[in-house]
């Protein structure tokens, strides 16, 4: 059985959507499990039921109203160069009404159904296909796993939303009396999920470079500081993700296909650039052709 897992990465999923596009249309490669966290929960439906053409034009039309209902974030262009600072007007509104996040992400969960319809998730069944997202349940201090064969089109529209809750910038979200939020603070790349699951092939979309040492711009205030540190936590997660994901695949005698970004693409992945996830996308279809190949004459 061969699995697609996609890792977190906010905009950064246009250049794992054009990897997953060569894989699927140039390539043909088939899959019956797809597991994402993040991003990736939000691309593998679509991929499940081969609406390749249809992520692509969400991924690159998406745009930060799309994302967020109270965008906590400035994006200022200047001489070439993308700025992003503390929206203070949107949250001091969140800290007035009471709320515990800087931003609300609500227009995301909007922007999910308008896309993914019922029929839509009826033919994933169909197709025989299990998609899996990945969820960090805070009250219980665990990662989930939440498969759409266990769940109601709506339910599982909650999931998808709920895996992208990167917090305390976007929505916290509260279901069956617990409190979840992006699950990449659990899993970044749930490779180990794929092959618990049955998978004897995995492809692994990664969506950082395969080094990750890179020298980083920390942030000019608390805020933005705020953001450079989980950009940090998550990097120390996906390490140890990858690591303990290779050493399930070597200890099963898995096949395991890595697919990293080959540079850095972005400082702040909760900014929506459609021009630069276009770039992203055909980036992508690119560098999987050049890594597959690679792969293959191994």
């Amino acid at each position: 059985m061969r699995a697609l897992v996609i890792s977190g990465g906010g905009s950064k999923g246009a250049f794992a959507g054009g990897i997953a596009e060569y894989l699927m249309k140039t390539k043909g490669y088939e899959y019956d499990l797809f597991v994402g966290t993040s991003t990736g929960s939000l691309l593998i439906p679509f991929l499940a039921n081969g609406q390749v053409d249809k992520i692509h034009d969400i991924y690159t039309s998406v745009n930060q109203r799309k994302i967020f209902s109270n965008n906590p974030f400035l994006v200022k262009h200047k001489k070439g160069q993308e700025y992003v600072s503390i929206n203070h007007l949107n949250v001091i509104w969140q800290l007035l009404k009471g709320k515990r996040t800087f931003g609300e992400s609500r227009n995301l969960l909007k922007t999910i159904k308008r896309n993914f319809s019922p029929e839509d998730f009826e033919k994933i069944h169909y197709r025989a296909k299990d998609v899996v997202v990945t969820v960090s349940n805070l009250t219980k201090n665990r990662t989930e796993y939440k498969s759409i064969n266990d769940f109601s089109y709506e339910d599982f529209c909650e999931w998808i939303w709920i895996s992208c809750n990167y917090i305390p910038f976007m929505s916290l979200a509260k279901k069956d009396g617990f409190e979840y939020a992006d699950g990449g603070f659990g899993n970044v790349v749930p490779i180990r999920e794929a092959i618990r699951r049955g998978a004897t092939e995995v492809d692994a979309i990664i969506l950082e470079t395969e080094n990750m040492d890179q020298q980083k711009v920390l942030g000019k205030n608390p805020f933005s500081l705020m953001v450079s540190l989980f950009a940090y936590l998550l990097d120390q997660i996906e390490r140890h993700d990858i690591t303990i994901g290779k050493l399930a695949a070597k200890n099963k005698n898995i096949k395991l296909n890595r697919y990293y970004t080959p540079t850095q693409l972005t400082e702040n992945s909760l900014v929506f650039n459609k021009k630069m996830m276009k770039e992203w996308w055909e980036m992508g279809i690119e560098y999987g052709k050049k890594r597959n190949a690679l792969l293959e004459a191994q």
